[in-house]
Parts: C-alpha cells; structure tokens; sequence
C-alpha cells in the first residue's frame, strides 16, 4: 500500500519538525532563575534530586513541563512550581535548556 502525502501534510509536518513550539532561550534563561536553586542556572543539578536539564532534547523538556503543569506527571516540588507556567513559559524553558551544550568525556 503506498502513502500519497499532500502538500499541506508535508508542511505541517516540516513545520511541527521544524520547532512549531520554538522558544526564545533568551527569555528562557530569564525564567530559569526559578529553576537555579534545583536545577542550576547552568542546567546542572544543585541537589541529588534534581536531574540535569542541560543539553536535554527540547521536545522532551517540553513534555515534561506539560505533564507536570497537568498533573499527569508528579514530583513535589515540580508539582507545586509547574502549574503557574504558560505555554510560552514552557517553550521558553524547553529552548534555553535544550540549548546549553555539555561535554561529555570517557573516563
């Protein structure tokens, strides 16, 4: 069975790939200062609880903050800090920490 794509399919399918919920990290970092005391304003966690957010695939931070604004994922502090953000705080944050580039060295 073959696939016949239309145009506009195509092009929200280059759009959606494209970053359709690209963010600014500009203002992302502003917004990351919330963030600093568990995760570092570098993406590097502070505490052992805290994951690193640094270099993260932004469609991945993206979900994330959804589902726990939403509820659909839990943890304590991020249940309490998530609720109040928008779409384009998500967005926001999702670009500035998927942007930070880390290094990764073999021991």
């Amino acid at each position: 069975m073959r696939y016949r794509w239309s145009v506009p399919i195509l092009l929200g399918l280059a759009v959606y790939a494209a970053g359709a919920h690209a963010g600014d990290p500009a203002a992302g970092r502003k917004k990351a200062i919330q963030c600093q005391t568990c995760h570092g304003l570098d993406g590097l966690s502070k505490i052992p609880e805290a994951p690193n957010l640094a270099g993260q695939p932004e469609i991945y931070l993206r979900k994330a903050l959804t589902d726990y604004k939403t509820g659909a994922r839990r943890n304590e502090m991020m249940s309490v800090v998530a609720p109040s953000l928008s779409e384009a705080d998500i967005d926001d944050l999702a670009s500035y920490f998927g942007s930070i580039r880390i290094e990764v060295t073999p021991p």
